[in-house]
């Protein structure tokens, strides 16, 4: 008996310690019960993937299978997929001692958070008013797949300061603020957002830069020497990167009107992309006194342009304009890294271990504007009237609107993201300072021994596994340096 109740004690609490309450098996088990009954209860295929399909070929007088939006969206998705596992999991193994936890949990939280993603989505996008089932098909695994990758963004604030469990709240509360913010922003403004450069980048980036504030650990540098890179984890970090890089133009086209529009935000995130490569070459060279280059520069700033191109990536804004958004994207997000992740560091108390403020929110808020912009100053002698009706769908309710009142929509939802982040993240961030989630102490931050177990051939350090409690250094009567000692089972 003494034996089933430590085995029970292990598996919702992870650790004998009656402090530390909530362990990963625990969450895993349970989360994924919960999704098959609410998939169960909740969840059909569409009609285009349904085995009905046959029939309503008939009733929609469709002659091919060809015609099925799966042979249009399949491929991006693909690439998509590649970008959220593939992508963004190597890119976070730029750290010595980090690298299981940077692919590995990537992993975790993308898988955890596709399924939550299509409940919530479908919730609000494709909920069948006759029989109140989601029903879900390609475009909608695409649609995961963006919110997923906001969170894994959020993700890129916190890396090897958190603990599995906590990544796991953070999606679960990520996801439910992606799926309301962007049917705001999509849905009810009608703003224009093919690759998300306010609805995934802007928000996903805050959001993890108020939650790192919340948890501001001011004993970090305990562990710092973990935190840095070496030859190899830089070069596997550079194969995210290049990853990111060949798919962006899918990632931004994905869910793009079919035809012009697509093929238009593949051309102008391709281009953009180009010329940031180029001057964020120059600008590592031009900071560094012998005019070497900086890793951490190549592998992030190179992607700024695809980041700043996600919402007006369909519109016009010709192919010497997408050089100049990469082109100046380049420069902001290199310029990033040397000035104001330190300075966020040191005086806003910011701990933002990705850059992602870099990458994700300056490129993104800068995308938002670009898109208010260039849809303010449309005009039917560049799209012609049919195409301006279809670049911003002026149908239905919004048949009324003109290229000036969208370009106000567009800025009105760079606001909901911005409220969206920071709020939820503060929101998120108190939660996640609760005492029992597991987190590691300042001096085991950064290192895969805390959670994984790591091959003896590898130099190590013996860890020393404790939990943090995160009052430490918040407020002058939590000024305690107390952790939880848990022993290594």
């Amino acid at each position: 008996m003494a034996n089933f109740a430590d085995f029970c004690r292990g598996f919702w609490c992870g650790t004998k310690n009656p402090n530390v309450r909530i362990s990963l098996p625990g969450v895993c088990f349970v989360w994924q019960v919960a999704m098959i009954i609410l998939f169960g209860l909740f969840v059909r295929y569409d009609e285009e993937s349904d085995a009905h399909w046959s029939e309503h070929k008939h009733e929609k007088n469709i002659t091919s299978d060809i015609e099925n939006d799966f042979y249009f969206r399949y491929p991006s998705f693909q690439d998509v997929h590649v970008m959220i596992f593939v992508g963004f999991g190597f890119l976070m193994t730029f750290m010595k001692r980090y690298s299981f936890g940077g692919v590995g949990f990537n992993f975790l939280i993308a898988a955890f958070g596709l399924q939550w993603a299509l409940l919530m989505q479908g919730w609000f996008h494709s909920l069948d008013p006759v029989d109140g089932k989601i029903k879900i098909g390609i475009e909608n695994i695409i649609n995961a797949d963006f919110c997923v990758a906001g969170c894994l963004i959020a993700y890129g604030a916190l890396l090897g300061k958190v603990s599995p469990v906590q990544l796991m709240v953070l999606t679960l509360f990520g996801i439910t603020l992606f799926a309301v913010e962007e049917h705001i922003i999509l849905s009810l403004l009608h703003a224009r957002d093919s690759g998300g450069s306010m609805v995934i980048h802007t928000f996903g980036a805050y959001y993890g830069l108020t939650i790192s504030w919340i948890l501001y650990r001011p004993k970090l540098d305990q562990s710092k020497h973990l935190g840095s890179s070496v030859y190899h984890s830089d070069v596997f970090a550079m194969i995210g990167t290049l990853f990111l890089w060949m798919f962006w133009p899918s990632f931004n086209s994905a869910i793009s009107d079919h035809g012009d529009g697509q093929h238009r935000a593949a051309i102008n995130t391709y281009l953009a992309l180009a010329a940031s490569v180029l001057t964020t070459f120059a600008i590592s060279s031009l900071s560094a006194k012998k005019g070497k280059l900086d890793m951490v520069h190549i592998q992030n700033a190179t992607l700024a342009g695809g980041v700043a191109m996600g919402t007006a990536a369909e519109f016009m804004i010709s192919p010497y304009g997408s050089l100049i958004v990469g082109f100046f994207c380049g420069i902001i997000s290199t310029f990033g890294y040397l000035v104001i992740t330190p300075f966020m560091e040191k005086h806003l108390k910011i701990q933002d271990t990705c850059g992602i403020h870099n990458l994700h929110a300056m490129p993104g808020i800068l995308g938002g504007v670009i898109g208010a912009i260039t849809a303010a100053t449309a005009s039917e002698s560049v799209y012609g009237h049919e195409g301006l009706v279809n670049t911003f769908d002026f149908e239905g309710d919004f048949a009324t609107r003109t290229p000036a009142t969208q370009g106000g929509f567009q800025a009105a939802g760079i606001c909901v993201a911005l409220v969206f982040g920071i709020v939820g993240g503060i929101v998120v961030g108190c939660i996640l300072r609760l005492p029992f989630w597991g987190d590691p102490s300042d001096d085991n931050c950064f290192d895969d021994e805390v959670y994984w177990e790591v091959p003896e051939d590898e130099e190590s350090i013996p860890p020393i596994l404790e939990y943090n409690s995160h009052m430490v250094g918040k407020s002058a009567d939590m000024m305690s340096d107390t952790n939880f000692s848990v022993e290594q089972s």
